[in-house]
């Protein structure tokens, strides 16, 4: 049975006590709701008192909303569950991951691009304090995923660098920061991402590292933060083949499956030979890595018995319930490993201390509570990130930088997208439009590009035609360019996770200035305000800079630096010239 005294719970004898007579006391069908955490999909008292009262779950992650709003959900929660409730929210870029109007800190890339642990342990501290507030107390974060392919589009900025060691470093900060509010971190994605150039949410991506490589970087992360005393961790859909078979040579390859479907890897490799004992809760259970592994009737129990302790999210939560007991009764689940992972899961609780208060303590007063959301000194730590952590990439072109009205007065900005992506993460400012804005303030005179494509949303099929004309229609004279401009900016904003890759979309359009082809008619320069790789797309510009996100600080800083205002001091922690020859020329 699971060591309740040992890290990383390291219970009193009055807080074990606790966990062994609350597991005593449950009914079977409360015990199998406490393998689940529900998808916060509604925050109708109604909706939540029935969660709790007919599926008895153990926890919720939800979809940031306003602060008051989830603060009166976690209220209820706690106030109507029987068991004291983990909430978690996705605190891996600062409070807004815990309600929109949390601060945004910076990401754990740009946080890493600093070289400063500082902002490391203060993203967690400030995303710790914000969602603490509102009655968090689990975070699904650090990431600690390796970022060792540029083409992976699910890791890209959510996780610090290419190097194990800084990984370790700024991570245990992070961990520092968000647990002196109590609040539980689970690092994430067992066994490791960023090897793959795939995204788990929509195919397998498997980490197919061998054992030494693996125990060299991802193995050596892991066993550092299990050491630190890292209470939690997410598994990942993500397969590790060479250890799998390592622990079952019998294996074929057809019976490889994702770290929350296979023993191998989320017991032997995981509680054996790292000596992990705190909780394990799965990655999302919608997504195709898992859902294609088997029917999701077997999906269920087959998490558990690899060593999983909580299963994150129903599909529908009649079916799920339903199927897990099943298992339950027909001994696919076992009792031993069933009450094995609800102890688990109620030793994380004692830990945080929800045995102690009854459930109208367990919050913390409202108006305490939501006057420490998006305050002024942690929007401070957000700027001061920005100026640190901005990076000049490639400064190739000597007559471009510093700019200045006087020199480049008039300025054509080109944003840059991706594929129409609703459910990116970088979400937020158009760092293109700011950059506008601020550019006007500054005395330039700024035309922001709309393209072809753009254009023709507001079109008939028939007033395209005429405008388009061909794919050739939008060439023109090299003098419309150099005539009338006197500097380009392209403005790249392409957002990762839920997509297939991520670079940059161009349009079939010929000669326009939607591409970067013009690098040596006028002054160039190119910003990414979201992914740090686009170099491989645009390898001819010689000017290239990452910032990471397109927030209102970020472009001030972007901008007093190009205009030689302040140093870029930012160094990339991971391959952002993506391994390609032509990329550094």
């Amino acid at each position: 049975m699971v060591d309740l005294s040992a890290k990383p719970f390291n219970l009193d004898a009055e807080a074990i006590s606790w966990v062994e007579d609350t597991l005593a006391g449950m009914s079977d069908e409360e015990k199998v709701g406490q393998l689940f955490v529900n998808m916060g999909s509604s925050r109708d008292e109604d909706y939540l008192t029935e969660m709790v009262d007919k599926y008895h779950i153990a926890a919720v992650r939800y979809q940031p909303g306003p602060a008051e709003e989830i603060y009166e959900q976690n209220r209820i929660l706690q106030e109507k569950s029987k068991i004291p409730m983990l909430i978690a929210a996705n605190t891996e870029a600062g409070g807004n991951g815990a309600c929109t109007d949390g601060t945004y800190v910076g990401w754990e890339i740009k946080v890493a691009a600093s070289q400063d642990p500082k902002y490391a342990y203060e993203l967690g501290r400030i995303s710790g304090i914000e969602a603490a507030a509102i009655g968090c107390n689990w975070s699904f974060a650090p990431i600690i995923d390796l970022y060792r392919n540029w083409r992976n589009p699910i890791v890209s900025v959510r996780t610090w660098s290419a190097d194990p060691d800084q990984t370790i470093e700024l991570a245990k900060e992070y961990m520092r920061g968000i647990m002196e509010s109590n609040i539980m971190p689970a690092a994430k994605h067992w066994p490791g991402d960023g090897i793959d150039e795939r995204d788990q949410h929509l195919s397998s991506a498997p980490n197919w590292y061998s054992m030494e490589e693996w125990d060299a970087t991802f193995g050596k992360v892991y066993g550092e933060l299990i050491e630190a005393g890292l209470p939690s961790l997410m598994a990942g859909h993500i397969a590790l083949p060479s250890y799998q078979k390592h622990f079952n040579p019998e294996m074929t390859d057809e019976d490889i499956l994702p770290a929350t479907l296979s023993k191998e890897i989320t017991t032997d490799l995981l509680r054996g030979k790292l000596g992990f004992n705190g909780v394990v809760v799965t990655d999302a259970s919608h997504m195709v890595a898992m859902t294609a592994a088997m029917k999701r009737r077997d999906i269920l129990p087959t998490a558990i018995m690899a060593g999983c302790d909580l299963f994150l999210f129903f599909n529908d939560p009649d079916e799920d319930f339903g199927w897990m007991m099943e298992a339950l009764r027909d001994g696919r689940l076992t009792r031993e490993r069933l009450d094995e992972a609800v102890t688990r899961t109620l030793a994380l609780k004692a830990r945080i201390g929800l045995h102690k208060l009854a459930p109208t303590e367990i919050m913390q007063p409202k108006e305490e509570a939501l006057a420490k959301i998006g305050l002024p000194e942690h929007h401070q730590v957000a700027a001061e990130l920005s100026d640190k952590a901005v990076t000049l990439v490639k400064d190739k072109d000597q007559d471009v930088l510093p700019i200045s009205p006087e020199k480049h007065k008039r300025v054509l900005i080109v944003p840059i997208s991706g594929p129409r992506n609703p459910m990116a993460h970088g979400k937020g400012p158009k760092g293109s439009e700011l950059l506008a804005q601020k550019m006007r303030e500054r005395g330039y005179d700024v035309e922001l590009y709309e393209t072809l494509t753009d254009k023709s949303a507001r079109m008939t099929d028939d007033e395209f035609a005429e405008v388009v004309k061909g794919a050739y229609a939008g060439k023109a004279p090299i003098s419309a360019l150099t005539d009338n401009y006197d500097l380009v900016i392209s403005a790249a904003q392409v957002n990762g996770l839920m997509q297939p890759t991520e670079r940059v979309y161009w349009p079939a359009s010929k000669g326009t200035p939607d591409i970067p082809w013009y690098v040596h008619e006028l002054p160039t320069i190119f910003v990414s305000f979201a992914s740090p790789y686009h170099l491989a797309d645009v390898p001819q510009v010689k000017t290239f800079i990452n910032a990471y996100d397109g927030y209102e600080h970020t472009v001030e800083a972007v901008l007093d630096k190009l205009e030689g205002k302040s140093d870029f001091q930012g160094k990339p922690s991971t391959d952002v010239f993506c391994g390609l020859r032509d990329t550094v020329l």
